[in-house]
């Protein structure tokens, strides 16, 4: 089931785009092949899930403002499916 969510998600991101996946891999946030993210995590350690929290907060409160409904939400999307990943991480440690 998460695997088609992600799919999903990945495919719309992609289709609006044209073929550039600005949900999952936006390339304006990997600079030598390293992901933005990834530096984040590293950098906040395991404090990076309030990262995240926040992010998928900013991305509700806006979703319907900015005019890109459909890109906030599968961004709110990625971040929370970013959080659980982490949580059951932190958990199997």
């Amino acid at each position: 089931m998460k695997q088609m969510m992600e799919d999903e998600t990945e495919q719309s991101g992609k289709e609006a785009y044209g073929n550039v996946d600005m949900v999952n891999s936006p390339s304006h946030y990997n600079q030598s092949g390293i992901e933005c993210i990834s530096a984040i995590q590293a950098a906040l350690g395991p404090n990076f899930k309030y990262y995240l929290q926040g992010n998928i907060m900013k991305y509700m409160w806006r979703f319907d403002y900015k005019g890109k409904p459909l890109e906030d939400l599968q961004k709110a999307q990625w971040y929370l499916n970013t959080l659980l990943e982490d949580v059951v991480a932190s958990d199997e440690s």
